[in-house]
């Protein structure tokens, strides 16, 4: 997580408490509030607000949780999960995703259609092999792996497309 902030979003089920949803609705959710478990310890801040999202970063993290997940309770956010919790979801969640970035995984495009098979990965970057048969390298921070071993890039086939065509043609004998 050096120079970008890794995103994850949680599903709500299992972070939740069976508290009313509605409440956080209902409140003023901003920047800067607090974030406690059910005992009242500290998991951390809400640093940014994303639609129905909140960005909240602990100690060792910072990650997108839905807004659903949390109860306004005394000018604080309360959230079904210790930091510890928390953190250890997050780590799990973060291994997994980069588990599936690997040789053969299918690779879905922002609008969530099929745009290629990944042929290579290493620590850095990634080649991936679109529908059209071209072929695109990557890096690996510009990838997110998902829990049903797919791997998602915020681009489209299109834009992807689109930078191969910009690319300039390589010279005989170094193909791509």
């Amino acid at each position: 997580m050096n120079s970008f902030v890794k995103r994850i979003l949680v599903a709500a089920a299992p972070l939740s408490l069976a508290i009313a949803a509605p409440a956080a609705a209902q409140a003023q959710i901003t920047p800067g509030m607090q974030v406690t478990d059910p005992s009242g310890g500290l998991v951390g801040s809400v640093t940014k607000v994303e639609g129905d999202n909140l960005v909240v970063k602990t100690p060792k993290h910072e990650v997108m949780l839905p807004k659903a997940s949390f109860t306004p309770a005394s000018g604080k956010l309360l959230f079904g999960l210790t930091q510890a919790q928390l953190d250890a979801e997050v780590e799990r969640s973060a291994a997994a995703g980069d588990a599936a970035i690997k040789a053969g995984a299918t690779v879905k495009g922002a609008q969530g259609a099929t745009i290629g098979t990944i042929d290579a990965a290493d620590a850095t970057n990634v080649t991936i092999t679109l529908t059209s048969g071209k072929k695109i390298q990557m890096t690996r921070a510009s990838l997110r792996g998902n829990a049903d071993g797919t791997v998602t890039t915020g681009l489209t086939a299109d834009q992807l497309q689109a930078e191969i065509d910009k690319a300039p043609a390589a010279a005989p004998g170094q193909g791509k």
